[in-house]
This record gives structure tokens, C-alpha cells and sequence, in this order.
């Protein structure tokens, strides 16, 4: 087919751990499985079977009393893997004997910073020490307030050897958004860096350390890392130490491990929208770990031979995704600060350097490469690259195009999509198979994913709500402080009993991968008919003109319109003949229902600190409604261009 990109050798095939795997369950059930299609068929027919395998492929370190794998199968709300199984998230990370280097750490000065397995183990030893002598136990919460560097790995091992629950955000966040964050979690322990660089410039985060010590009550103690030179540690109050500090008492020794149900709770994660405070959706040791081997090691091919990266801060979940590869002994590699500081080139010449097996980064890192004109294969030497990951938002066509054309062109472009919600993926990469021009690779393996129409019936090659209708271990615990699961069950089970509804609206295709068409809370319906907002982006990616479009549907006359907003490239107006271009585009590959009814050209687009844009906050102010947590915006200043625009 001309929109396959790209396909695996037979020899290569033969190398991947899902060969293995397959070569596993064949001989543990007699039975054949000649595809990637059969696994996922046996997968969800038989959850049980097939996560007991995973866990037994994958070496997870559990302590297994007799009893059922799964309980509650047809109860979404209810069900429960390996409820009579006990273990350790840090331990599955720490104590499996792996040797070498293991983390790498690079910041916009080009500095870098190595531990080793051994270093890191003696770290996370004497900071166990000290959490444990100030009284941290199972269950309590220790935050981070921190950078993407080394010392958040071993902060979040350390409180989590102990059984504590775990959650950060990265210090861009101005007081506002981490008290509305930590507040509803009230930590006992935060880790935080004295301050932190972005293209460029430091930024002093000691203000807002005294000011969130005032306002977290709960706070026993504040651990700062010396990590800005200039930022000094004054004013540090009573309740406020150095790492150094807090640590020096200590000296490493054997780690311990609390064991711990396999239902509970591990992280805390927050949602990104911008409706009211976020959620705190809490998931589980064993559930998370579990989807991590899976994905890392079945769906991305993850060895411990292998060096993986992925672009990401620690207020995204990809941070948490990329940490439990320690579980599967690869090496990773981090970045700390902006990505095209001082240029574009930076993370493709880390690829180069740091000999990568793997890059991810989110969809809008490669759209701004590809706009920047970047272009890696003729500039650096990738050839240990065997996977490139995408997620974050729908990466589009003509992206993959540019990924194959101008990164590498035998490498498995994974594109995988799902998201906090689940602390995982519901499409994941086919190492086995091909990758096709647009499309996520695959459903992932042991999730019961379908596309449903408004009548709730299975669709194909027509866009429908995506949603899972069988339980999967990396399902959240539920939200924090939520009676009855009162805003979880509003969040995820009000449209139809029983049944997971993600709130995507997605296309499952002939091959069996996935076309995301956006949010479905973000469906425009001009004339009653349901437009996904990627049906647009789509046909507006190819042109030049534009750096970043944003579409939102405007109700009017007892309608709903379409308006589009663009960023436009520097020394371009949004004249008549762009105009034009961009209607005429989007007629000529589309419908004319997909034409918008007014273009804008604005100076900025709002988006989250996760790097997406924020359609429901442009929608909001255009109709006149207040945007609420726009601490969840790394740009909410963006949103002044909006009010009262003529025109709307």
C-alpha cells in the first residue's frame, strides 16, 4: 500500500521481545499465534492468562499467594488484578542485579551528569534513610517541585521503597497552580530546586517555596537542591533543608522495600484541563508497573541493552513512563529546559551523542522541527535508532513523511496515544508489524479498546468515542478525596454503564490502527454535523504560512460556526490570498461543512504545560464564560487577544 511507511525484516521480527513473548504463550497454551492481531485477539479474551504472562515474561518481582489473577471481570468499577499479590514499585526498578550506567542527565548548558546503577542504589539508600527517620510511611504523600533531573528519580524511589505516594509538577508553576495541585493532597515531604533555567534564563523558585510553605499546611519539611547558582538558599525557614543536609547523617546500605498490595496507591497525577480545580487521579503500584513492563518492553521493544529517551517535565506523565524503564534495565536519558535552546538541532545531536535506541517527544516537538526546517538525517549519525515515539496529540501525516525523510527512514515510528487518565496507552507500537501514513500502530495489548457511535455500537473507518469495555490493571485506584467516586464515575462512566469512555473522538481503520480526530469535548457541529478538530489540522499542516492553527466552534443564529485562529510565520499577513488558501485547502481535502466561517490571525495560542493546545479556554472567552484554572496554562496571558474580538 502506498501509506505504508515502513515495515520490519523477518530477521528483525526474530529479535523483538514480542517474539519471544509470542513463542511464550504458544507454548504455554498449544495454541498459535501468527500475528500481532491473534495476541491482542488471545489478550482480551483471556485478560487473566495473558497479564499473568506479562507479569511472568516481563520478571515482575511479586510475592504470589494462591488465588484469582482477576476478580470482578465483568464489573469495570469493581474489578481487580492479582488481589492476593504483594510488591514494590522502587524495588521492580532498583533490585534486579542490573549493572552499568543507567541515568544520563543533560541541562541547556550542555552539562552532563551520569549515575550508575551502583550510585544510584547508594543515593536512594541514604534518602530512604532520612524520609524514614522524619517519619514517612506507607501512604503519605511526598511531592516534587522540581526539574527534570537525577535527583527527582531518586526522590521518587526513595518515597516509594517506603510505600509513600508519589506526585510532582515542574516548577514553571506559579504558587496558584501547585497549591491547587499539592493542596488537595497535603504531602508531608517536598522536593524542590532552589530554581531552574529555561532558554536561557534562571528563575528563582525560593519565593514560591516560603510562599507554598505558608500555604500547605501539611508540609513537615521542604528539601531544596541546590541547582541555580545564582538563587542562592536564603530565606530557607525552619522547615526547610538541603538535600545535602537532610542526607549527610546517612550512609548508603541494603535497601529495604515496603511490600504492597497491587492495588495500592503509587502516584498522583493531575489533569491539564481548564474546568475547575484538577483532578487528582490516583494509580496503583502494581497496575502502573505492570502497563509500564508491558508497553516498554512488548509494544516499544525495551532492552536492557537499550538508551531511551523521552522529552518530557515532571508534571507529565510521559515522566513517569519513561522512569519505569529502569524496570526493564535500559539506560535513559533526560533534558532539562527548552528543546530548541540554542537551536533546533540540541535533542538530535543528544540522540547522536548519547548512541539512542529510542527518542520520544511530544507531536508539537516534531511539528516545530519540521517548521524550523530540521533535519537530523544529514546532520547526525542516528543508526543505533530503532523506535521514535510520538504522543501528546495527534501527530499528522505529512509528520510521519517528515520523521521517515528526515530523521531516518528504517525506524519504527510509534505514535502512541492515551494518556494521564490511564497512566499508559490505549494505542501502542507494533514492533511486528507496519507503520502506516498517519495511523497509530495498534490497540494496545490486554486493552479492550472499540470505537463506539452515538448509539453505542463498535464502528470502523468512521470517527467514534473511544472506549475500553473491560477492565485493564492500569485503570486509576479512583481520585483522591472523591466519596463514592462520585467525580470519577462522572468522568469516565456517565455516557453508557460499564463502559470506559475516554473522550476522543477516533477512527479505527482497516488495518487496525487509529486515526485520532481530537477531543471529543471539543466536537464542532455546524449544521448538526460531528467534525473532529485534527479533520482540519490536517488539511492546514502543509501549509507554510502557518506556524500553529486552533479551530473552536462558536455558537451563532441557532448554529455553531467555525473559527479558526492561526500563528502565522514571521514577516506573513493574513491577507485575502492566504485566506483563500487556507479555505481552499481545507474544501478541496475535506467537506465544505469543515470550512470556517472567520479566520483570525493572534500573536499566541493558549496552551497547557504539557505543550497542548487548549481549544476549551478559546472556546470559553469567546462565549463569554470564565476560564477557570488558568494555572493550568502555560500561557494564560494568551487569552487577552480573545476578549471582546471584533468580528465574534
Amino acid at each position: 500500500m502506498t501509506n505504508m511507511l515502513w515495515q520490519p525484516s523477518e530477521e528483525n521480527k526474530k529479535k523483538t521481545n514480542l517474539w519471544a513473548f509470542q513463542q511464550q504463550i504458544e507454548s504455554a497454551t498449544g495454541a498459535s499465534f501468527p500475528d500481532y492481531d491473534a495476541i491482542w485477539n488471545w489478550s482480551i479474551a483471556e485478560p487473566d492468562k495473558f497479564w499473568n504472562e506479562v507479569a511472568n515474561f516481563c520478571q515482575l518481582q511479586r510475592v504470589e499467594q494462591d488465588g484469582p489473577i482477576l476478580v470482578n471481570p465483568d464489573d469495570l468499577l469493581q474489578a481487580r488484578f492479582f488481589p492476593n499479590n504483594t510488591l514494590n514499585y522502587a524495588q521492580n526498578l532498583l533490585d534486579h542485579g542490573a549493572t552499568g550506567e543507567v541515568v544520563v542527565s543533560y541541562n541547556e548548558a550542555n552539562e552532563r551528569r551520569t549515575l550508575n546503577w551502583e550510585q544510584l542504589r547508594a543515593k536512594v539508600s541514604q534518602l530512604q534513610q532520612a524520609l524514614k527517620a522524619n517519619g514517612v510511611k506507607q501512604g503519605d504523600r511526598v511531592a516534587g517541585f522540581i526539574p527534570n533531573i537525577p535527583e527527582a528519580i531518586v526522590a521518587m524511589l526513595a518515597a516509594t521503597s517506603l510505600g509513600a505516594i508519589w506526585s510532582s509538577c515542574s516548577p514553571d508553576f506559579g504558587t496558584a497552580g501547585v497549591v491547587d495541585r499539592f493542596g488537595q493532597i497535603e504531602p508531608k515531604i517536598l522536593f524542590a530546586t532552589n530554581g531552574y533555567t529555561y532558554n536561557g534564563k534562571p528563575f528563582n523558585s525560593l519565593p514560591t517555596l516560603t510562599q507554598l510553605s505558608k500555604e500547605l499546611p501539611s508540609l513537615e519539611k521542604v528539601i531544596i537542591i541546590p541547582f541555580l547558582e545564582e538563587a542562592g538558599l536564603q530565606p530557607l525557614n525552619g522547615e526547610m533543608v538541603t538535600l545535602d543536609e537532610f542526607i549527610n547523617p546517612y550512609q548508603p546500605q541494603d535497601l529495604t522495600f515496603t511490600p504492597l498490595p497491587f492495588d495500592a496507591p503509587l502516584f498522583i497525577m493531575y489533569s491539564s484541563g481548564t474546568t475547575g480545580l484538577p483532578k487528582c487521579i490516583v494509580h496503583s503500584v502494581g497496575g502502573t508497573l505492570l502497563q509500564h513492563l508491558k508497553e516498554h518492553q512488548l509494544q516499544t521493544d525495551i532492552k536492557p541493552s537499550d538508551r531511551f529517551f523521552y522529552f518530557t517535565t515532571c508534571g507529565w506523565m510521559m515522566w513517569n513512563w519513561l522512569v519505569s524503564a529502569l524496570a526493564s534495565k535500559a539506560t535513559i536519558v533526560l533534558y532539562d529546559g527548552n528543546p530548541f535552546y540554542p537551536d533546533g538541532n540540541r535533542l538530535s545531536q543528544l540522540c547522536e551523542k548519547e548512541k539512542l535506541t529510542h527518542f520520544g517527544a511530544s507531536a508539537k516537538y516534531f511539528d516545530s522541527c519540521y517548521k524550523a526546517d530540521i533535519s537530523p538525517a544529514k546532520t547526525c549519525d542516528l543508526s543505533p535508532l530503532r523506535v521514535v515515539l510520538s504522543t501528546g496529540s495527534p501527530l499528522s501525516a505529512d509528520r510521519f513523511d517528515y520523521i521517515y525523510s528526515e530523521w531516518k527512514q528504517d525506524v519504527c515510528l510509534s505514535s502512541i496515544a492515551g494518556g494521564t487518565d490511564i497512566l499508559g496507552s490505549f494505542f501502542s507500537g507494533n514492533p511486528f508489524g507496519p507503520v502506516y501514513r498517519g495511523q497509530c500502530q495498534k490497540r494496545g495489548l490486554g486493552l479492550n479498546v472499540q470505537i463506539f457511535n452515538d448509539e453505542g455500537q463498535p464502528v470502523e473507518n468512521t470517527p467514534g468515542e473511544l472506549v475500553c469495555i473491560a477492565p485493564q490493571p492500569s485503570q486509576p485506584i479512583g481520585f483522591w478525596n472523591d466519596p463514592g467516586h462520585t467525580r470519577y464515575k462522572k468522568s469516565y462512566y456517565e455516557e453508557w454503564p460499564n463502559v470506559w469512555c475516554h473522550g476522543d473522538l477516533v477512527e479505527l481503520t482497516s488495518e487496525g490502527g487509529a486515526v485520532f480526530h481530537g477531543r471529543s469535548d471539543t466536537t464542532l457541529n455546524p449544521g448538526g454535523v460531528r467534525i473532529g478538530t485534527a479533520e482540519i489540522y490536517r488539511q492546514i499542516d502543509p501549509l507554510p504560512e502557518i506556524l500553529e492553527p486552533l479551530v473552536v466552534g462558536q455558537n451563532h443564529l441557532d448554529d455553531v460556526r467555525v473559527v479558526l485562529f492561526v500563528t502565522l510565520r514571521e514577516g506573513v499577513g493574513l491577507d485575502d490570498a492566504l485566506v483563500n488558501k487556507i479555505k481552499q485547502a481545507i474544501r478541496s481535502n475535506a467537506t465544505p461543512r469543515h470550512v470556517p466561517a472567520l479566520i483570525f490571525a493572534c500573536p499566541d495560542l493558549p496552551r497547557t504545560r504539557s505543550g497542548k493546545i487548549s481549544e476549551i479556554a478559546v472556546r470559553d472567552v469567546i462565549h463569554g464564560r470564565s476560564v477557570k484554572n488558568k494555572e493550568a496554562l502555560l500561557n494564560p496571558e494568551s487569552l487577552d487577544f480573545f476578549q471582546s474580538l471584533p468580528g465574534l
